[in-house]
C-alpha cells in the first residue's frame, strides 16, 4: 500500500531516500547524542527495557529535565521492576507528586506487578501494547530502544521534525497518520532505537518549536520546509480551545503541630493521592464551599493552577476554632514533614501558602 505523504509515491521502505536520511541522522547521532541517566551510548548494549520504560512514561507530557531528578530517585529506591512491583502504591504515588498527570503513576503500578508476574517485559510491539498504560508510541519505544525492533517511534519532537522534512502541512492532530507515514519511510531495520532516539534528540537540540538551526541540522539537504523556506512554519497546530476556569476551597485543619490530610478516591482527578481535604471541586465544576468541621474559618489566600483542561482558583480557609475532629478517613500528618507527604502540586502550593503566612504574621 502507498504511503499518503507528500512526494512520496512509492511503497514504503523502496526508496533511496529512507537509507540516506537515517544513515545521516544516525552518523550525526554517534557524535551528539545526549548524555541520558536513562540511555545507553550509542553502540552500547540496549538499556535494561525497565529503565526505557519507566523513562517513557515519565517523559509523557513532561521535559527531561523535570523527569531526571524523579528517574534517578526512582530508580534508586526501586532499582528494579520486582521491586517497584512490590512497592506500596502510596509510596509510588508520593514518589511521583510533582510530575502530574497522575493516572500514569495508577497505570505504573498495575504494569509493574504485570511484568513482574510475567517474568519480565515482552519483547514484541504488539505484546507490550497489552501492558497497561502502554500506548501505541510507549510501546514502540521499548521496543525499538530497549530490544532494537524496528518500530515506528513518534513523539512529539518527532512529529516536529519529520512535519518539516516532508513539509505536511495539514494541522496537528488530523496530520498525525501522514506523519506516522513519513516516519516509517525514513525508520532503519537496524539501530531502530538508535534512530528513534535520534530523532527525539534533532528535535530537542537543532529543529526545535522556536528555532531551526538548519545549519547545523544533518538532515537539511532533504528537508522540503527548508527548500520552501518556512521551517518555523511547521507543523500547523489547529488552535488551541480556551480552557474553563473553576472555583474552589481547600481547608487546613491542624491539631498538635499535624495537619489533617485525606486521600483522594482512586480514580479521578489526582486519584490515590494524599490531599488536604476540599469542597468538592472538579474538572466539570466549582466547589460548594462547604466546611469538613465546624467552627471558625480564616482565609489564608488563593492559588491557581493549570490543569490539562481547566484552570482552577482554590481558596485556602485555615480552621481558626478549637480542637477540630474531622470525620472520615484521613491522617494527622506533621506539619514540618509536609514536603514528604507526596501532595500533588496544587495542594502543596496550597501548604506552602499557609507556611509562608505563618513566617510574615
Amino acid at each position: 500500500m502507498a504511503c499518503r505523504v507528500p512526494w512520496l509515491a512509492l511503497p514504503c521502505h523502496r526508496r533511496g531516500v529512507s537509507a540516506t536520511v537515517s544513515d545521516k541522522l544516525l552518523a550525526w547521532y554517534d557524535s551528539h547524542a545526549r548524555a541520558l541517566p536513562w540511555r545507553s551510548t550509542p553502540g552500547a548494549p540496549a538499556p535494561d527495557p525497565y529503565r526505557v520504560w519507566l523513562s517513557e512514561v515519565m517523559l509523557q507530557q513532561t521535559t527531561v529535565a523535570a523527569v531526571a531528578p524523579y528517574f534517578e530517585k526512582f530508580t534508586r529506591t526501586w532499582p528494579t521492576v520486582e521491586a517497584l512491583a512490590a512497592a506500596p502504591d502510596d509510596d509510588v504515588m508520593a514518589a511521583w507528586a510533582g510530575l502530574g498527570y497522575y493516572s500514569r503513576a495508577r497505570n505504573l503500578v498495575k504494569c509493574a506487578k504485570e511484568v513482574a508476574a510475567q517474568g519480565g517485559f515482552p519483547d514484541t510491539e504488539a505484546e507490550l501494547r497489552k501492558l497497561p498504560g502502554l500506548g501505541a508510541y510507549t510501546a514502540a519505544a521499548v521496543a525499538a530502544i530497549a530490544f532494537g525492533k524496528r518500530a515506528v517511534v513518534v513523539d512529539a519532537n518527532v512529529e516536529r521534525v519529520v512535519s518539516r522534512l516532508f513539509a505536511i502541512r495539514e494541522p496537528l492532530p488530523a496530520s498525525r497518520p501522514a506523519i506516522r507515514a513519513a516516519t516509517d519511510t525514513i525508520t532503519p531495520e537496524r539501530r531502530a532505537g538508535d534512530f528513534a532516539q535520534a530523532m527525539m534528540d534533532l528535535g530537542a537540540t537543532i529543529c526545535t518549536a522556536r528555532d531551526a538551526r538548519c545549519l547545523l541540522c544533518p538532515l537539511n539537504a532533504d528537508c522540503r520546509a527548508r527548500a520552501e523556506g518556512d521551517p518555523l512554519e511547521l507543523p500547523v497546530k489547529a488552535k488551541k480551545k480556551a480552557k474553563p476556569s473553576r472555583t474552589g476551597t481547600a481547608f487546613w485543619i491542624e491539631r498538635e503541630d499535624r495537619v489533617w490530610l485525606v486521600k483522594r478516591p482512586g480514580t479521578g482527578m489526582l486519584g490515590g493521592m494524599r490531599a488536604l481535604p476540599d469542597d468538592g471541586w472538579s474538572a466539570r465544576g466549582d466547589g460548594e464551599g462547604d466546611a469538613p468541621v465546624s467552627g471558625a474559618w480564616r482565609a489564608a489566600g488563593v492559588v491557581r493552577h493549570g490543569f490539562t483542561h481547566f484552570d482552577i482558583e482554590l481558596g485556602v480557609a485555615v480552621h481558626a476554632g478549637d480542637d477540630p475532629s474531622p470525620h472520615g478517613e484521613g491522617e494527622w500528618w506533621p506539619v514540618d514533614a509536609i514536603d514528604d507527604a507526596g501532595l500533588p502540586t496544587l495542594f502543596l502550593k496550597a501548604a506552602r501558602l499557609v507556611l509562608a503566612g505563618r513566617e510574615t504574621e
